[in-house]
């Protein structure tokens, strides 16, 4: 008999042991890797911002002109392809859950910490863009919601639009999940796949993304980021979404862009070298510049994205005893981000030094910040874990 209890706890240890192990060998590592450094990109992307000509939540006196078309670049596929590696997130995350699970499972990880940042971080970051006219954060506390949307008045989400956006693509797929894992899509997905998976391809999305453009854009041409007038760009980052869904978790799709990632890096820079261009070929703006620089802009999306995700599958597509640290502390990173760099940089450009020294310790204290609140707060309390969304550690009795 014990012998028989110890032999069915053993195998189901083995198959525990199996499992997790199948699980860590099905990961795609690289796809952590690349989610790590697009969210660290957008805390670099945002201390730029301060020091934009452009009017930020933030600003220096002076401003680095040279940044202009550095941020402008960037800000063309940093978060399309952050939407695309959700994308891909989400296939992998889904496994055997339902519909149901899966809608429940988005709203502990992406609503209750849009909605905790919604009334905590946010109001701090608005406050502090408006210190001048409350006493203290109390005295604005009462104010949170006066004057209706910002920047008028004071209701924001601020840098939480991404976490919104995802939380609302995640209910538009979510009836369409089950349906993702019959044998009817599978097969239509493997023809998709079959087509694609062609050398250079993945080009072919730019036909549904542009023409999407070109006819939404007409009636919301500008980014807000507050989505009842920003259905272009939603548009956008939901085929981007679901582009990474359908085809970047298939190894033959993966594999060919790996061997033509140098192909996509050099269709990177011929058509950034032209976006710079254009107005040396068009002379004074017109409507065709306009669609050539729209187009343009729509290509080095992809094409950056797709050049980003060759070769972090060529030389990052390994595992590290810091990987895991640092995928789950970059969700609470991101959500912290913006607030620290807006705190710190009220106070430290009020400091009488050089520019470029206010700007290294603006990325200085508001990374000491962060992590000193992530690593000694947040982390060890499963209240905040929760609210920033981790998951629970079990409490040792």
């Amino acid at each position: 008999m014990l012998h028989a209890v110890y032999t069915f706890e053993s195998n189901q240890k083995l198959t525990v042991m199996n499992s997790q192990n199948q699980t860590k060998k099905q990961r795609q590592f690289f796809i952590d890797w690349l989610r790590i450094g697009l969210i660290i990109s957008v805390f670099f992307f945002h201390v730029g911002m301060i020091f934009r000509p452009e009017q930020w939540h933030v600003n220096s006196e002076e401003s680095f002109e040279f940044l202009e078309p550095i941020m402008w670049w960037l800000h063309l596929w940093r978060m399309p392809l952050l939407f695309l590696v959700s994308g891909v997130g989400t296939y992998y995350a889904i496994g055997k859950r339902t519909s149901w699970q899966y809608v429940k499972e988005r709203f502990k990880r992406l609503y209750i910490p849009f909605t905790f940042g919604f009334f905590t971080l946010v109001p701090l970051m608005i406050y502090v863009e408006r210190i001048n006219n409350y006493s203290s954060f109390l005295d604005f506390i009462p104010h949170m919601f006066d004057g209706g949307p910002y920047p008028v008045g004071n209701i924001s989400w601020h840098h939480l639009w991404f976490i919104l956006y995802l939380f609302i693509i995640s209910l538009l797929i979510s009836p369409f999940l089950n349906y993702t894992k019959s044998g009817h899509y599978n097969m239509i997905r493997g023809r998709i796949i079959t087509f694609f998976a062609k050398r250079m391809h993945l080009n072919w999305l730019l036909i549904i993304l542009i023409l999407s453009q070109v006819v939404l854009r007409q009636y919301f041409p500008n980014s807000t980021h507050a989505l009842y007038n920003d259905w272009a760009y939603f548009t956008y980052y939901v085929l981007f979404f679901i582009s990474g869904f359908v085809l970047f978790t298939n190894p033959k799709i993966i594999k060919t862009l790996t061997k033509d990632r140098l192909l996509y890096l050099y269709q990177t820079i011929v058509f950034t070298v032209l976006l710079f261009t254009l107005p040396l070929i068009f002379g004074s703006p017109n409507i065709i510049q306009d669609y050539a620089r729209g187009i343009t802009e729509m290509i080095i999306s992809l094409s950056c994205g797709l050049t980003a995700i060759g070769y972090f599958k060529k030389y990052f597509n390994k595992d590290h005893k810091y990987r895991s640290v640092l995928n789950e502390a970059i969700y609470p990173f991101y959500l912290l981000h913006q607030p620290a760099l807006i705190f710190v940089g009220y106070f430290v450009l009020q400091w009488d030094m050089a520019y470029g020294l206010k700007a290294i310790f603006i990325i200085l204290f508001s990374l000491i910040s962060i992590i000193t609140t992530y690593w000694f707060i947040i982390k060890k309390f499963n209240f905040l874990r929760i609210v920033f969304g981790m998951k629970k550690i079990k409490l040792v009795k």
